[in-house]
């Protein structure tokens, strides 16, 4: 987790800092007296955003990376991306997944600015399940190019909030309830994005235990354990059915979501604390990130809604 600068015009160099950051790789320039590169990288628990130019012509060839790697390309192209039997090129405003992750690819970046998305693919199971009857293992992605442009730049926005409003912030990122809220809406965006092995919409049997006992034993979870950085996996699991079945229930029975039930669980929290604490020591934007809101505008607009007030106003006891 943090920060991590890289700047270097030496291709060796350059090679094996890749290597060690994201997976064994050979790489190649074809104008041997430029070859500068410089990354940025910021982390997370799961998820990892770079963002890299390059002021020369790199050919790659990349071992598996063992994640689910993004590309949203800023300036410049990438040209001959090869992987499996797919092969394409990507230029300005293209997002794209660069190839699963268990198969090696390799192709050409020219002179480009892009970023680079990493996340755990156990993510995508903590917000969705597999189809019944597809191939045991993770919720796995299908095809490398979003399915629609509104999806493509729903994911666009979703990258650029978690570096920008997230990740930007160490003190903020570092709560654990802010990188667990935002790895979960970073999963989600890409699963809207690409094709995939998940399954949303209720079998027969998620509608059947979709009951009020499921929705209690769901409640009580959450209620017990807001201080936790939950996934809605986890909370499906302690209600002892799907992930399917959990959204059922809390839609029929709440007309709202698992994680939406959950952030107004931990704003009555986040209102507690503010009520009970020192304005000498305590401050609105700690107590909201400690509570999993990273946004202090949007903090402060859901609080305004829920209580009337602002933050600090109850905070200052006004």
């Amino acid at each position: 987790m943090g920060t991590l600068h890289f700047d270097s015009s030496d291709l060796e160099v350059t090679e094996d800092f890749l290597s060690r950051h994201y997976a064994r790789m050979r790489i190649g320039n074809a104008a041997p007296e430029s070859c500068r590169i410089r990354i940025r990288r910021e982390a997370m628990p799961g998820v990892s955003v770079d963002e890299l130019a390059l002021d020369f012509d790199m050919r790659y060839s990349v071992t598996p990376l063992q994640k689910i790697c993004l590309c949203l390309v800023h300036e410049g192209t990438i040209r001959d991306h090869a992987f499996g039997d797919v092969e394409d090129s990507y230029g300005p405003g293209d997002v794209v997944s660069f190839a699963p992750p268990e198969l090696p690819y390799e192709g050409r970046v020219c002179g480009a600015r892009y970023n680079i998305t990493m996340l755990d693919p156990e993510l995508l199971g903590q917000v969705a399940t597999t189809i019944p009857g597809a191939a045991p293992g993770p919720v796995r992605l299908t095809g490398h190019r979003p399915v629609s442009d509104a999806a493509a730049r729903h994911l666009k926005r979703t990258i650029i909030h978690v570096r920008d409003h997230v990740l930007a912030d160490p003190e903020v990122a570092s709560e654990p309830l802010v990188a667990s809220t935002a790895a979960q809406h970073l999963a989600s965006s890409v699963l809207i994005a690409f094709p995939n092995t998940a399954l949303i919409r209720p079998t027969g049997t998620d509608r059947h235990d979709a009951h009020s006992a499921t929705l209690r034993r769901a409640v009580a979870h959450i209620d017990a354990n807001a201080q936790e950085p939950l996934t809605v996996a986890e909370i499906a699991a302690a209600s002892h059915v799907t992930v399917r079945a959990l959204q059922y229930a809390f839609r029929r029975h709440l007309d709202t979501t698992p994680l939406a039930y959950l952030r107004r669980v931990r704003l009555a929290h986040a209102h507690d604390e503010l009520r009970d604490s020192d304005p000498a020591s305590a401050t609105v934007t700690a107590i909201a990130a400690r509570w999993g809101f990273h946004h202090s505008g949007r903090f402060a607009a859901l609080y305004r809604d829920a209580y009337g007030r602002t933050p600090l106003q109850t905070l200052i006891g006004t």
